[in-house]
């Protein structure tokens, strides 16, 4: 009987690899085992929309916490200084990478985007302090979602006296 169990199991999993697309099918049922747990859940990025907004595998668009990078898809706004830099600094961090989505008290946001602190999966990576210590962001803390607020002020005020990313070219 175990061996029949196994042998079942090895044959569901080869068919939804045969019926994948590209992963998105895996990614969304492990997306949907995590996310039950409660606070975390892996996920991999599809692509970047801007520099602090995501659009995971399975559809999710997330909108990272305590950060704000210069705007560059807001509707009836220009493109802002560094927002493009921005935007392919966090492309080459995550794009098409597995990440980990930690939530604050809030899930989700007016527009039904998930909140969200991002790690690299790989290396443990925070993408949010990243942005910010690189100065490819500013900080934005909006309440109740404040976790690390006082991390990325710090990191902030370091990025800002040493010139780095849009504290040097956005005057």
């Amino acid at each position: 009987m175990p061996r029949l169990l196994i042998a079942l199991a090895f044959a569901v999993a080869a068919a939804v690899l045969a019926l994948d697309d590209g992963g998105a099918l895996l990614d969304r049922l492990e997306d949907t085992l995590a996310g039950a747990s409660g606070g975390e859940r892996t996920a991999r990025v599809e692509r970047v929309v801007d520099g602090d907004t995501l659009k995971l595998a399975g559809g999710d668009r997330v909108r990272l916490i305590g950060v704000d990078t210069p705007e560059t898809k807001k509707p009836g706004t220009p493109v802002q200084c560094f927002g493009k830099a921005a935007s392919a600094f966090t492309e080459r961090l995550v794009e098409g990478r597995r990440v980990t989505l930690a939530f604050d008290a809030e899930r989700e946001d007016r527009y039904g985007r998930l909140l969200a602190y991002i790690t690299r999966a790989s290396d443990g990576l925070d993408v949010n302090a990243e942005l910010v210590r690189r100065g490819y962001a500013r900080t934005l803390t909006i309440q109740p979602n404040d976790r690390h607020a006082d991390e990325y002020a710090a990191l902030a005020r370091t990025a800002r006296r040493h010139g780095r990313g849009l504290w040097a070219a956005c005057r």
